[in-house]
Order: structure tokens, then sequence, then C-alpha cells
């Protein structure tokens, strides 16, 4: 399903947005009909995870037991090849199991999809994108599709990003670049649709440059994340050469700095690239049992407020998401989201913090682009009038926690809060409502 309409609808607004007084600073501009900027439509369960630090990857997800002895290594994030057509490697280690465990000792994972290659690169024998545009578009749905199915079937929940894997190809063949760009577009715009968020992997000089130079161009979605190859030792997120450091610049980067090598923790060896990540990974579920003598509401809302979606017994088993800030209950303000979108507070849950958040589990926080060609204002409440704390570039992400009214702006007065705790104006966050609150954002 499009979500171009909604987008469409703010162009409409554009007239009403010039009205506004300039002490906005929003750098009002007219909206893209749907890219490069397209919404995300999470579902009630989704939460997004990130993770910033040492990572490493490597052709076949290592054991259980390896993970174990690199508790001693500074990685504490692994990329895993999740599917593809052109996925070489047999995955016998790869499970839901083996997820589960691997994400319970407090490892983050980087998902990749290694699927159609470049017509004009990668190995000979790879399957290729097609050069005809349509064609293009219709692999980059069904890559997205698979990738979505084969996660799923990982335990991995909404809200995760996956990673396209893209190897070198030719900058000259335009063609061939076209290709390469209709076919992550359609990526992007499926993972939206089904509410996860869109990575793209490449080498720096062979492939990013070329989606960098289309950062603002309406012919195609951008992606949320950008994970580059470049082999130089160098493990800094800025100074690529034809990426700026404007672009991608909210916790949207990673780089794999150095190829193949072996390294050895806890007695065991492993062959790895290293990677410097600031980026979206996969989120999963973590398992706690409910601690209460009496049956625990579960929520629409993180307050009591909130109406009563079921009800758990004592002693059953929760799958957990993130957690969120609200009503304190008990020693706790904290409540645990799960799978289903409902929230229950922290109190009465088995996990290791009575007071406040339990690692691994992520705060709850879904990540939109926004849209403001020139940048949008981050304010230090919800509204035009506060005091200016921040900005964020046109294209990064705005992990928003919350949603509020504040001063119109545009045809809404929502206001999203993020994850800093600055607050910008939803109508220029690709949400997927422009007048209202968009789910399953709670309010704030």
């Amino acid at each position: 399903m499009s979500h171009q309409p909604s987008v469409l609808r703010r162009i409409l607004a554009a007239s009403s947005a010039c009205l506004l007084s300039a002490g906005t600073a929003l750098f009002l501009a007219p909206e893209a009909a749907a890219e490069p900027a397209t919404p995300a439509g999470y579902p009630a369960g989704a939460s997004a995870t990130r993770y910033s630090g040492l990572a490493f990857d490597a052709c076949t997800a290592p054991p259980l037991a390896t993970i174990q002895a690199w508790n001693a290594s500074p990685y504490r994030a692994l990329g895993v090849y999740i599917g593809g057509v052109n996925r070489t490697c047999s995955q016998p280690q790869l499970t839901a199991s083996w997820v589960a465990s691997v994400s319970k000792l407090k490892w983050r994972l980087l998902p990749i999809y290694k699927g159609l290659q470049p017509p004009c690169g990668a190995r000979p024998t790879d399957a290729k994108i097609s050069t005809d545009p349509a064609t293009a578009r219709a692999q980059g749905v069904t890559a997205a599709d698979d990738a979505v199915a084969a996660a799923k079937a990982l335990g991995m929940q909404p809200g995760s990003a996956f990673y396209n894997d893209i190897e070198n190809y030719s900058q000259t063949d335009t063609a061939c670049r076209a290709a390469v760009l209709n076919h992550l577009s359609a990526w992007t715009k499926e993972l939206h649709r089904l509410g996860y968020v869109s990575g793209v992997y490449m080498n720096l000089n062979l492939g990013a440059k070329q989606l960098s130079d289309v950062y603002t161009s309406t012919s195609y979605a951008r992606p949320d994340a950008l994970w580059i190859a470049r082999y130089d030792g160098i493990d800094s997120l800025k100074g690529w050469a034809a990426v700026p450091d404007t672009k991608w610049a909210v916790h949207q980067r990673a780089k794999q700095f150095r190829g193949g090598h072996d390294e050895t923790y806890g007695g065991v060896t492993v062959n790895i690239d290293t990677d410097r990540l600031d980026t979206p990974v996969a989120t999963v579920a973590h398992t706690y049992t409910v601690t209460s003598t009496t049956a625990l509401n579960a929520r629409t809302g993180p307050s009591t407020s909130y109406p009563v979606a079921r009800t758990y017994a004592p002693g059953s088993s929760l799958k957990v998401v993130c957690q969120a800030p609200g009503l304190k209950v008990g020693s706790t303000s904290v409540w645990d989201k799960l799978t289903d979108g409902s929230y229950v507070t922290d109190h009465y849950v088995s996990t290791p913090s009575t007071t406040g958040y339990s690692s691994p589990l992520p705060r709850c926080t879904y990540p939109y682009q926004v849209t403001a060609s020139g940048g949008l204002t981050e304010r230090s409440g919800p509204g035009a009038s506060y005091a200016a704390v921040g900005t964020s570039p046109n294209g990064a992400l705005a992990w928003v926690t919350c949603q509020r009214v504040g001063s119109a702006v545009g045809t809404t007065k929502v206001w999203d809060r993020i994850d800093n705790g600055h607050y910008v104006s939803d109508y220029y966050v690709a949400t997927p409502g422009n007048t209202t609150y968009s789910k399953p954002v709670p309010r704030c």
C-alpha cells in the first residue's frame, strides 16, 4: 500500500505553512511527492534498536560457544547474513534459538541481506538486478519481502533494520546505476510499508557515492542508514569522501574498515571483518516472567489510565520488545512494551532492575526521516516559542519516543519528542500522519 497520498497532502498544505512566522525557524520548504523520505508504517509491537561501538561480521554465523568466548572481546555486535539469493555461506547456527541466546548475552545483531547484485558488477556468477526499471523495482520489493520473512523466522521484530549488500560495480554505466538505484528505492519503500528500517551496504567509492549523489532526488526513496566498506584501518564515521557528514548524520552510519583477518578471544579464533557502528540494528524480544501475586494488566499505553488490553496470570512469560517511561508504579516509572504492542509496568516483571531500565532491552523509539530540505530546528518544548536547542539535517532520523500537542505548523499541532529530549514539529517528519498522531507512538 502506497503512503504517497499522505505526503501529497503535505504539498497541498505548503501554502499554509508559508504563512507561519519566520520565528518558527523550521526551514519550511515544499515536500517531495513520495521520495526521498517515505513514511514508515510501524505496527503495534514495533520498536527500533541501535548500537554504537565496534562490531564484526563473518561469512557464517559463529556457534553460540564462540560468542560466549568472545565476550572477552571489544565487540558487542555482529553482522549476520539472514538471506538473499546470493548468500554464499551456509548458516547452520542461524536459528531463532541462536538469535535469542546471543541477544540474551547482550550482543546486538546487524542483519545482512545479500540479494540480487548490480548488472555491471559483483561476481559473474551472481544473480543480477534487471536493467529494466520496472523489473528492478519489482525485484526490490521481492527482496524486502524475503528479508522480512527470513527475519521473522529468526525472531527479529518489526522496527529492525536490514542491510542490502550491494557489491562493487562500474560507476560509468548509467543503465547499471539506474538499476541499482531503482532496486534500492523499492527495497526501502517496501520495508517502510511493512514497518522496518532500510539499510544499504556499499563500497565507499564503488557504490556509496552514487547513493549519496541522489540523497535529495525525488526519483528515489532514500534508505535510512548507510554502511560503507573502506579498508583504510580508520574507524571514523565522519570524513567519508563523497558522502558529506550531513548525510545519514544521526545514528545512521556504519563502516567496515578492515577486511578479512583472524582474531582470537577466549581461546577461539574467527576470521572476521571489523566494523564501527552507530546505526539501527535488529530488534529482538526478550523473555521475562510476571512477578505479581495477582493478574497483571497489560494496557494500551504506559500508564494505568490507558485501557486494559489483556491480563497475565502470575508466573506468565512475557515477550518484551523495549522499555518506555510512564506512570510510576511502586519503585519504577519504567513500562515494558510487549510484542503485541501492549504495556505492563516493569514493577511486576522479572527484569534485572527494579527502579530503572534493564540492559539489553532498548528504549522504545520509532525512527522517521526529517523532510525539511534545510534542516529541522529542535526545540526545548513542543512549540515554536520554545528555545532552539539543535538542528536535525535533512534526511536525518528523528528517533521519536512520544508525541504531544503543541503550536500549529502547517497542517498539524503534533510535536515529536526525540530521544535526546528535544522536540520537532511532526509536519517535517516522515510519519504516516500529517494532521494527527501516528500509531504506535505513545503520547508524551
